[in-house]
């Protein structure tokens, strides 16, 4: 009953074929097509590969483009806020657009959403977990009022279960006024803490400008192909197993651009 539930697909052969006939029709010396295992193995092993691919791309991104904005003489704290914070968020947007365009909002949504619940509550707890955080930056404590606002409004947006063009335009003008309203607040706090941690990391790098150059463009290619990679093989899976894009994007891969 299992296997029937959630195996769409039966076959008979008809001249050494293995042709598909839709769940249902009883058939006859009817048996269950081992194309259909092979290919959603091959779905599986497609997404969980990408999903390291996306890890390591994302790390190598984020490493080079901090230490090329260093070279450049960038503020550490700018580059603790807009390069990392960017970079580590890259995979979910690469993932989310991809998705959006290919005609899967529900891998988008989910992704958007689950990716932030990752992060709050899977990767901040395991953090705290290994050791306790001590926030002592100023601006990251006045960024969580905003954090806490922008989570309700969307709350708002969703009740009606449609997001429109106009409320996505909202969230993004809102998402430019947070970042111009976080770069005013580091003309007045050039030492805070975040941009001291990141100086502490980035001092004297030892990497050239022309390899932080190329770290950051392989990461940019390898992020933007294992994302399209994800992206399918997800959708084979939901399709295949009769879940929703929806449900695919808040879990597994949620999960996996939450990692870097």
């Amino acid at each position: 009953m299992f296997f029937k539930q959630y195996i769409p697909f039966k076959t008979k052969r008809i001249d050494g074929s293995c042709d598909t006939i839709p769940d249902g029709l009883d058939l006859p010396y009817g048996k269950t097509c081992k194309k259909s295992f092979n290919t959603m193995t091959f779905h599986f092993l497609s997404v969980v590969l990408s999903l390291l691919l996306l890890i390591w791309s994302a790390d190598r991104f984020v490493e080079g483009s901090a230490i090329t904005a260093r070279h450049l003489g960038m503020p550490p704290l700018l580059i603790g806020m807009i390069v990392i914070g960017f970079g580590t968020s890259m995979p979910e947007m690469m993932v989310s657009t991809l998705s959006a365009m290919g005609g899967n909002p529900g891998i988008a949504m989910g992704n958007a959403y689950g990716s932030n619940i990752c992060n709050i509550a899977l990767i901040l707890g395991v953090t705290a977990l290994i050791n306790p955080i001590q926030v002592q930056s100023g601006i990251l404590k006045k960024e969580l009022p905003a954090l806490t606002l922008v989570t309700v409004v969307t709350i708002f947006q969703l009740m009606n279960g449609f997001l429109s063009q106009f409320e996505a335009f909202f969230l993004i003008f809102a998402f430019i006024g947070l970042l111009g309203w976080s770069l005013f607040q580091q003309k007045y706090a050039p030492q805070d803490n975040l941009g001291l941690e990141v100086e502490k990391r980035l001092q004297a790098p030892s990497t050239t400008l022309k390899k932080a150059v190329f770290w950051l463009v392989l990461g940019l290619v390898l992020l933007i192909v294992s994302s399209r990679i994800l992206v399918s093989g997800s959708i084979e899976i939901a399709r295949f197993f009769g879940i929703s894009d929806l449900m695919i994007g808040l879990t597994i891969v949620a999960i996996g651009t939450s990692l870097p």
